[in-house]
């Protein structure tokens, strides 16, 4: 080889000593259950291969069983489940102790292996020092194994014979480079190479971390502190480089490659690697810890645009592409998940006709090289000048390779990345393409499957808030809702706004404890409740005090905050009831804010007997009102107060003449560790205020005389001439039937506003009028609300406080 080896490793390759850090590491775990998978991996990385397998006898001594693969399917070498031990076949010569090396003319005249295309495929089989196992692996380069990779093939067979040390505590012997970190404790057992590095005797090292951390270079301490002081990692591998100051010269370059190992009972967690001079190790390509990092970003990964991102990080820059496209299979077509870059300008003609959204897609049938790439599911490469479709061929006009992405038994999607100017396609390269293409595959079914159910979530918590706010007489109402990003569970934030008569409004906001199924389930409830109560007729403090009765009746763990904001749209008076909630915030038109004080109460379901006071709130044109929840304002970094007053600081700087682009501009800002309702009012005033006159009917024998000439002189005085009548007639029969039928107290309300007279009789009874279907020549009664419906242009009923309120409409020409 052409490289030049480090100190003491004269004649071996880079390769070959990165071969022996990778496998020291994996020596070092000693509890992994995948520990020879791991192993194997460093053929597909280090050796080239496309596929790896140990077989070991059966009991009997009759067979050699697969015990463990990795790489592309083992039928696309034709490789089998098990073979004879007394065979001919390569994996039962390597049994017998005899290396075995085949090329493509010798596996086409081997009968188990007329499957295998012998232009593509070489095979090596290995003996495993363990008492019968062996190595089998098999490469799709063209000139197969070299020199290297058979040095690497032996380490690899070495590594699965030699087996994993018990574990100690005790200061038992290392392997080479090998370190074993306490997590509790700090104290950490280093061979004497390793403090060599460091540059320390070992009669002076006092095993502590922080001796060896208060060497490293302090740039590159804060990474190094997030792997030796890991409780947060997962349990996984780690791999970094760092620098260690030296007495003189330059700092030197240590790679550390670390696995957190959870302890055992009554064992502390340990972080057990080796660390190795990175001088002679570090590489673009080659390097292992590509595969490690790809491996752990995508672990991390959520969503199927993070997969991409991952994805496209880990590869284009290694090899220098000039473009990669990551898609999903979605049937029969593929769907672009990420492009990079991004531009539509840097993809094919083609493409840029499919570009319907976001991202383009079409079918597979459109690119018959690429679906039958799919079908073998093996990764392909295409160097320049190659024969392919317009779609594909624009792609990569300088070598194009296609990493198809397995996940189980099916394709979750595929790879694409493109060269401009021709590029020369390495082993190293290769390896790093199928090791990424198998890491990205099972990462992209788990992303898909979140996205499905991220959109389930999203879609159920949608459906229990409004669809949309009503138009409101006076003001504008903008809302927004953000569900978290910590999770898939739904929320309880709600809002709602809910049109009141007499030109009365309530906004709502609540948050129900907790993100589940039953919180949800919960906040719908409580939106339902508050809204019946309201739309009843009730006070604030009555719709509060209901809704905690019936969230107390429902015998749940759960309990819920609300504030209820009833607002007379036309006087501009505001009544506030809180119920554990955060108050209100208010706008004025010159930019002042004020939080709004407002007494409260308890949290709804925690007190059945609970008092819930009535705050007033003077309201003039372009006062803006806010309501939150606490997910807007409260985070790890700072309390509920501080971000009440953020929240009323942002809120001055804010244009209230677009709510909208203030409620965007307020969420943009929001911490996501938390649900996040708002609800955002700009009272603007009625341009045309109503005329009301309100009497009491006393129920005296002239009850119906007086309420008769208190309308007429109502009306006279308002100017009103026409179906004076009529208005007088249906006054007769509501206030009668509200006599005759009910009792208690009886109320006369009288509106006019935009050419529209309003009569209503209210009354203590909820028991609606019920038009007679018909009434015969001999009746007595029944006429009155035929009379009613006859006579006037609208009527109907509304709940008011326990009671009802019949009304009836005229439209008069003014």
């Amino acid at each position: 080889m052409a490289n030049v080896v480090s100190e003491g490793a004269a004649g071996r390759s880079t390769r070959t000593l990165r071969a022996e850090a990778a496998l020291r590491t994996i020596a070092v775990d000693q509890e992994s259950p995948e520990r020879v998978r791991r192993i194997l991996e460093q053929t597909l990385v280090f050796a080239g291969a496309a596929f790896a397998a140990v077989y070991t006898p059966s009991a009997d001594g009759e067979l050699l069983y697969l015990a463990e693969s990795v790489g592309v399917p083992r039928t696309l070498c034709g490789v089998r489940d098990s073979y004879p031990t007394a065979g001919r076949a390569p994996v039962a010569e390597a049994h017998r102790g005899r290396p075995v090396w085949l090329g493509p003319k010798d596996l086409a005249a081997q009968a188990q292996s007329r499957r295998v295309p012998s232009r593509d495929f070489f095979l090596a089989a290995l003996p495993v020092r363990d008492g019968g196992s062996c190595l089998l692996a098999v490469s799709e380069r063209t000139h197969g194994f070299d020199a290297d990779d058979r040095v690497c093939l032996g380490l690899v067979a070495d590594a699965v014979a030699s087996p994993a040390p018990a574990a100690t505590t005790d200061g038992a012997d290392l392997p080479p480079g090998g370190f074993n970190l306490a997590m509790d404790t700090g104290r950490v057992r280093v061979g004497v190479d390793i403090l060599e590095l460091f540059g320390l005797d070992p009669d002076d090292f006092d095993g502590r971390v922080e001796t060896l951390l208060s060497l490293t270079v302090p740039e590159d301490l804060p990474s190094l502190m997030s792997v030796v002081e890991a409780d947060h990692m997962t349990i996984g591998d780690r791999e970094l480089e760092f620098r260690v100051l030296q007495p003189a010269g330059p700092p030197k370059w240590l790679r550390l490659s670390g696995r957190l190992v959870p302890g055992g009972e009554g064992r502390p967690a340990r972080l057990v690697g080796t660390v190795a001079d990175a001088s002679t190790l570090r590489s673009d390509i080659t390097d292992v810890a590509r595969v490690q990092r790809l491996a752990a970003a995508l672990a991390t990964a959520v969503t199927v645009r993070d997969v991409g991102k991952a994805v496209v990080a880990a590869l284009r820059r290694p090899l220098r592409a000039d473009r990669i496209a990551l898609a999903e299979l979605e049937s029969d077509r593929l769907v672009v998940t990420v492009l990079d870059p991004p531009e539509p300008e840097a993809w094919p003609e083609l493409w840029r006709a499919e570009w319907r959204t976001e991202w383009p897609d079409a079918p597979v049938r459109t690119m018959p090289t690429l679906a039958a790439a799919l079908r073998e599911g093996r990764a392909r490469i295409w160097p320049a000048g190659s024969p392919l479709e317009t779609a594909l061929a624009e792609v990569g006009p300088g070598g194009l390779a296609m990493l198809p992405l397995p996940a189980g038994n099916r394709m979750a999607g595929a790879c694409l990345i493109g060269w401009d100017t021709p590029h020369d396609f390495g082993t190293d390269e290769r390896a790093l393409l199928t090791a990424a293409a198998g890491l990205a595959g099972q990462a992209l079914m788990r992303a898909r499957a979140f996205d499905a159910e991220h959109e389930l979530v999203g879609m159920l918590q949608r459906q229990l808030l409004p669809r949309r706010l009503p138009r409101l007489p006076g003001a504008v109402a903008v809302a927004r809702y953000l569900p978290s990003t910590a999770g898939l569970e739904l929320g309880g934030d709600w809002y709602d706004v809910i049109p009141l008569p007499d030109n009365h409004v309530a906004l709502v906001i609540g948050d129900v404890q907790g993100h589940s199924a039953g919180a949800a389930t919960l906040m719908g409830q409580m939106r339902t409740a508050l809204r019946a109560y309201a739309v009843e007729g009730h006070p604030p403090d009555v719709v509060v005090s209901h809704a905690n009765r019936l969230l107390m009746d429902m015998e749940t763990d759960l309990f819920a905050t609300c504030c209820y904001v009833d607002v007379d749209m036309e006087e501009g008076l505001a009544w506030c009831v809180r119920a554990g909630h955060l108050p209100p915030v208010l706008r004025h038109p010159d930019g002042r804010t004020d939080i709004a004080e407002a007494e409260g109460g308890p949290p709804l379901g925690v007190v059945r007997q609970s008092d819930f006071p009535m705050s007033p709130l003077r309201l003039q044109p372009g006062m803006m009102i806010a309501l939150t929840t606490d997910g807007l304002v409260e985070s790890h970094e700072a309390d509920i107060d501080e971000g009440m007053d953020r929240f009323a600081r942002q809120l001055s700087a804010a244009d209230p003449a677009h709510l909208g682009q203030v409620a965007d501009a307020l969420l943009g800002k929001a911490p996501r560790s938390d649900d996040v309702a708002l609800l955002l009012m700009r009272y603007d005033g009625m341009a045309a205020r109503p005329l009301r006159e309100t009497w009491t009917v006393w129920r005296v024998p002239q009850a119906v005389g007086h309420a008769r000439r208190f309308t007429r002189r109502t009306l006279r005085s308002w100017g009103v001439t026409e179906n004076i009548d009529a208005a007088l007639l249906v006054v007769s029969e509501l206030v009668t039937n509200a006599l005759v039928h009910t009792d208690g107290q009886v109320r006369l309300d009288i509106t006019l506003v935009n050419g529209r007279l309003r009569l209503a009789v209210a009354d203590a009874s909820p028991r609606t009028p019920v038009k007679p279907t018909s009434i015969g020549w001999e009746a007595t009664g029944g006429r009155g609300i035929l009379l009613v419906e006859a006579v006037s242009a609208a009527w109907g009923t509304l709940p008011v406080s326990g009671g009802k309120q019949v009304w009836a409409e005229f439209v008069l020409r003014l």
